[in-house]
């Protein structure tokens, strides 16, 4: 993975990942599948929770640091 954390997803990685190479390509297909994004100086990222929440699933952020756990 190209990103600089492991949930972060660069526009390397969202180019790889959709199978698009245009900017405005990988965008829309993002937006199209209801997943945040955002514009950055090298090209749009977004997150795996992203991601995740567009398909319906439970943050991992969430299970991680809920306040049950203590």
């Amino acid at each position: 993975m190209n990103s600089r954390s492991d949930n972060v997803l660069a526009f390397a990685d969202l180019q790889r990942i959709t199978g698009y190479q245009r900017r405005s390509d990988v965008e829309r297909s993002l937006r199209d599948q209801g997943i945040q994004l955002f514009r950055g100086r090298t090209g749009p990222w977004t997150t795996v929770d992203l991601i995740n929440q567009a398909a319906g699933m439970k943050s991992t952020a969430a299970e991680r640091y809920d306040t049950q756990i203590l």
